[in-house]
């Protein structure tokens, strides 16, 4: 921070302050030591002319003095830049909390960028912890409540972040006032997948047979409001089609679930769903995202199938109410880097993942846009708020 250099400066500030002071003290305002010295005031005319002579130069010298302030005070502003204020980071520990439980895929992501600081960061310690529990919502919110200096930060995902202030009465935290967005992790794919006897090949010949037999049919989600339930219900409601929603409790139990029959179609991770679809037992149909995904290039986007229905999958990463925008900064440089490594690219790639690593501005518009796509369709599929 130039230390030595801001210190000469302030030095030189207190100096001039320090004259100005005694030009200005009542004690010298006639150019004495002492007002008990001066002789009375009504001295001849003569003196006059000298005292005048005097105010004018003590005037001239005041101006002076304010300039050489200014000057320094521009000078530790110069000094003293705002990378100058961005706090060390990382620190000697550094803990991120994941709201879901070990295993899940925050907590992967989590690791993988703590693995990447770790080794460019020996001499600190990158320690993921696990607080899961009300669809990221606890972990979320001990991120929002933890201490603003850099030392805890936390993985979370669209629900806690955006769509659970649609669908929740209260949450313990407001995510637009108690969260600061660091970046945008990663985008998942989902894809709308079928069970094989369901003898379908692709969405116009799904909708087909789903308006042919209103609520017939079921599909599975990971729970009410889930991005894998708001995805199905806007295909439904864009296309005209009815069905019946099975929520289960996690991908895995709901692609168990597509396989057995019990359910017939969903809107599910393509990790979960792609080792099914490449053993023949599930048919995957579309991509909910913008655009191809680079991992499934031969499979088109439900816009391409004439839905027009986004429901990309997020992660990203935050921090507490109060962290400094310099700090908020640091972060986001050094995760950026390692999120879009070489070596975490690599890995990411095997769960049909894309390393994103947008500025903190980016991102908030990524939660709000969130909020705005899913607010419609949670008002025209009637999903009622919980407590």
């Amino acid at each position: 921070m130039h230390t030595a250099h801001i210190e000469h400066a302030s030095y030189r500030i207190y100096f001039v302050i320090a004259m100005m002071h005694v030009l200005n003290s009542p004690s010298d305002r006639d150019g004495s030591l002492s007002r008990k010295a001066l002789p009375d005031r009504r001295t001849t005319s003569a003196r006059r002319p000298d005292r005048q002579a005097w105010t004018i130069e003590r005037r001239s010298i005041m101006k002076i003095a304010g300039t050489l302030i200014f000057g320094l005070a521009c000078s530790i502003v110069a000094l003293v830049s705002p990378s100058a204020f961005a706090q060390e980071w990382p620190a000697k520990a550094v803990t991120i909390i994941v709201p879901f439980g070990a295993g899940s895929t925050p907590d992967m992501v989590a690791r993988l960028i703590g693995d990447e600081l770790q080794k460019k960061h020996p001499g600190s310690a990158f320690v993921v912890e696990s607080k899961a529990g009300a669809g990221g919502v606890i972990g979320t919110d001990a991120v929002a409540k933890a201490t603003p200096d850099g030392t805890t930060i936390g993985v979370s995902i669209g629900a806690p972040l955006a769509i659970d202030t649609l669908l929740m009465s209260k949450l313990p935290y407001d995510p637009a006032k108690d969260i600061v967005p660091i970046t945008q992790l990663v985008t998942t794919a989902s894809v709308i997948a079928v069970n094989s006897s369901l003898n379908v090949n692709s969405m116009a010949e799904l909708i087909a047979l789903l308006k042919k037999e209103p609520d017939k049919y079921n599909f599975g989600s990971i729970g009410n409001g889930s991005l894998s339930h708001l995805a199905m219900e806007a295909i439904g409601l864009k296309s005209g089609a009815k069905m019946v929603q099975v929520p289960y409790p996690s991908s895995p139990a709901a692609v168990i679930g597509l396989v057995s029959g019990d359910v017939q179609l969903a809107a599910l991770p393509a990790v979960a769903v792609m080792p099914q679809a490449t053993s023949g037992k599930v048919k995957v149909l579309a991509v909910s995202l913008p655009k191809r995904s680079s991992f499934l290039p031969n499979v088109p986007t439900l816009k391409e199938s004439g839905i027009d229905v986004e429901a990309d999958a997020w992660m990203g990463l935050i921090a507490p109410r109060g962290t400094p925008k310099a700090l908020a900064n640091t972060i986001n440089k050094e995760v950026t880097e390692a999120i879009t490594s070489k070596a975490v690219r690599e890995k990411l790639a095997t769960q049909y993942m894309e390393p994103v690593g947008n500025s903190p501005e980016q991102f908030r518009a990524v939660i709000n846009a969130e909020i705005a796509r899913w607010e419609p369709i949670i008002k025209a599929a009637k999903i009622q708020k919980v407590d």
